[in-house]
């Protein structure tokens, strides 16, 4: 019993110091190659994005036509990677600023 107990423990444990599926699946091209195909096969475009540091940029593209959307990182070199993508789209309004909420 302890020795299944063990054995099962010990699985757990290295499936979940394993990396990430996602990481192992990422899809890097130039921008300009990841931008075509999201906007011509998804009709995606930007609907939000930002610096993540000096030298990445953070955008998510998406379509209420399709309801999907991608999730990508631009690199200063201009490489694009896909981090996440979806269906079921849906834009948020950001709540409005409060005198209460300032900081």
């Amino acid at each position: 019993m302890f020795k299944r107990l063990f054995t099962a423990a010990l699985l757990l444990g290295v499936a979940g110091t394993a990396p990430p599926v996602l990481a192992q699946q990422l899809t890097c091209a130039t921008r300009d190659s990841v931008a075509e195909r999201l906007s011509d096969k998804y009709k995606e475009h930007v609907v939000a994005g930002g610096l993540q540091n000096s030298d990445r940029l953070v955008e998510v593209w998406a379509s209420p036509e399709t309801g999907t959307f991608t999730i990508i990182m631009t690199t200063a070199e201009g490489l694009s990677c896909i981090v996440a993508s979806g269906t079921n789209y849906h834009h948020s309004k950001l709540a409005p600023e409060t005198p209460d909420s300032k900081s």
